[in-house]
């Protein structure tokens, strides 16, 4: 058992017969009334976000996992399939446990969560960048960059990020996969 003082971004809790993980937490501690902690929660299984406030000190089961790293291979009818880098068996997710999927490419190195008690894959989680390149983009026009305009480009993935206007077809790019959003040119 744990309290709402061990809440932390990236644990994984029990909450209403389910597992969450926790993507962001803030604790408040108003003028009047007691403090409480206000949490962004995702579904492991689902993927479904919500917010929930727990009372300061609220008594929260945290759940033990453990993250191993795998390679992504290839997306068939049965789901998303890794392999486990240290022992090299394959695992095949469904599609609803592999958020971001459109931004992942064969051999993209990847962290997938394991419940530790009965060894079930949770979640994959995949880098919190990632290079791609951009397969499509229109022309960005000499003079349109008065200001902080962009445009949609497609990536080698087949997702729509939108970009500055002065990047081209061809041209790789570092994506912010948690924003879903342009980072910065690769050299």
């Amino acid at each position: 058992m744990a309290t709402t003082a061990d809440i932390k971004n990236g644990v994984v809790i029990e909450y209403n017969n389910d597992l969450y993980v926790v993507i962001d937490f803030q604790h408040v501690k108003p003028g009047k009334g007691p403090a409480f902690v206000r949490t962004k929660l995702r579904n492991v299984r689902t993927g479904k976000v919500l917010d929930n406030t727990f009372s300061a000190g609220h008594k929260i089961t945290t759940a033990r996992v453990e993250q191993r790293p795998h390679q992504f291979i290839f997306k068939d009818d049965l789901g998303y399939h890794f392999m486990d880098l240290n022992t090299f068996e394959q695992v095949a997710l469904d599609e609803a446990m592999v958020p971001f999927a459109d931004l992942m490419k064969e051999g993209q190195e990847v962290t997938i969560l394991y419940h530790a008690e009965n060894e079930t894959p949770l979640t994959c989680e995949i880098p919190p960048f990632v290079e791609l390149t951009i397969t499509y983009t229109e022309p960005g026009l000499k003079g349109d960059t008065a200001t902080n305009a962009s445009k949609p480009a497609i990536v080698e993935t087949g997702a729509t990020i939108q970009v500055p206007l002065f990047i081209g077809q061809d041209e790789k790019i570092k994506v912010d996969t948690r924003t879903y959003s342009y980072a910065e040119r690769v050299k």
